[in-house]
């Protein structure tokens, strides 16, 4: 069953999307905006040089506390939630017992035996019987609080200078991947230095209730500033300029960590995780494909799923492709043998025609804001 045939959620900020004229589509069981009338394009680059204003509460979000908490965590992920702070984010992935993707996820920590985990949209339900289905081992509850908890994404190099006027927090305090839990526009929540743009930016985590509230603040705080509402189009642009994986496109049940780039998020070192055994040995022997960027060299639109040939024979579907807006030129990920090096040429069967390109190491748009 897909979208189409069943009545789709809205997220807390629906009306705001209306009043602004979005076009919304289904997506991951959600009405969403692609867009605003400004399009695409503009929406991007006001991401890129000022400033973008995302809803993203579609988002899953899960909590997770008890004496047992990071016990549970890490042997869910691949990743060392023992490594955070209280106040540290953490970008990490689940598997299946074969080293396949379950999902990408963030990790925060907000207390000693107190978590946050958010995750996918598309997942939230996979995710929540996977995890459910491992906690009863550790002394540990998890909650879900996707409907009560809304998030917005203010990102670009104007955001902290959008953001500040409504928060008594230093926001040049908080690093990259931390976050702190105080007030803006006097609705509580968490003031998060996360996104998935490339550009500096916050993630606000607030109750539900006062999404449309903040939305309008910081609407009318950025106006200034040239900040515009932006939609799913100039995320998942943005996103790939930046050469960052999605779930179902570069990433699924099928492909491993190792093989995506991801090996800096497995830590085999840890103590034992689901996954670890075939992560171990897939190290071991080595990946036979690796998730590998290509530009196209000749006009074209390499959109996921066209066919890619490489060394004369077919390589597999485009995972993701989009003509980049910065670049103008197209762009897009697919899996090739691990020898492939940036410079060998490729081919992207674009509507029965082959359209020449070349391997390029992301990110492929190198101009962002973001200070690690």
């Amino acid at each position: 069953m897909d979208d189409t045939t069943v009545e789709l959620k809205r997220t807390p900020l629906y009306d705001e999307h209306t009043r602004l004229g979005a076009k919304l589509v289904p997506f991951a069981g959600y009405s969403m905006p692609v867009q605003y009338p400004a399009g695409i394009r503009a929406e991007h680059d006001a991401v890129r040089s000022r400033v973008g204003l995302f809803d993203v509460s579609h988002m899953g979000e899960f909590r997770v506390h008890g004496p047992e908490a990071v016990g549970f965590i890490s042997y869910a992920s691949t990743n060392d939630p023992a490594q955070l702070a209280i106040g540290q984010a953490q970008y990490s992935v689940m598997c299946l017992p074969s080293g396949g993707v379950v999902d990408d996820l963030l990790v925060y920590r907000l207390g000693d035996e107190d978590f946050r985990l958010v995750v996918n949209a598309s997942n939230i339900a996979k995710d929540w019987d996977h995890l459910a289905a491992i906690v009863s081992g550790f002394d540990a509850q998890m909650a879900d609080e996707s409907d009560t908890v809304a998030l917005l994404a203010l990102q670009g190099p104007y955001a902290e200078a959008v953001l500040q006027p409504l928060t008594p927090e230093a926001l040049s305090q908080i690093g990259f991947y931390h976050f702190l839990e105080g007030e803006v526009a006097g609705i509580p929540g968490v003031i998060s230095r996360t996104g998935y743009t490339g550009e500096d930016g916050f993630e606000l985590y607030v109750p539900a209730a006062d999404a449309a509230g903040l939305w309008k603040k910081i609407e009318e705080q950025g106006g200034p500033n040239g900040l515009i509402p932006a939609g799913l189009g100039a995320r998942d642009s943005l996103r790939l300029e930046m050469g960052y994986a999605l779930y179902g496109n570069d990433i699924d049940d099928e492909t491993t960590p190792l093989e995506a780039g991801l090996s800096w998020l497995v830590k085999l070192n840890k103590g034992d995780f689901i996954g670890r055994e075939a992560l171990q040995r897939q190290k071991d022997e080595g990946v036979r494909r690796r998730l590998t960027g290509f530009q196209l060299i000749e006009r074209g639109f390499p959109r996921p799923g066209y066919d890619v040939r490489f060394r004369g024979e077919s390589a597999g579907p485009v995972r993701s492709g989009t003509m980049s807006p910065c670049l103008a030129e197209g762009i897009g990920t697919v899996y090739l043998p691990p020898d492939a090096e940036p410079g060998d040429s490729l081919e992207i069967v674009i509507r029965d025609r082959s359209v020449r390109g070349e391997v390029v190491r992301p990110p492929f748009y190198k101009g962002g804001s973001l200070k690690r």
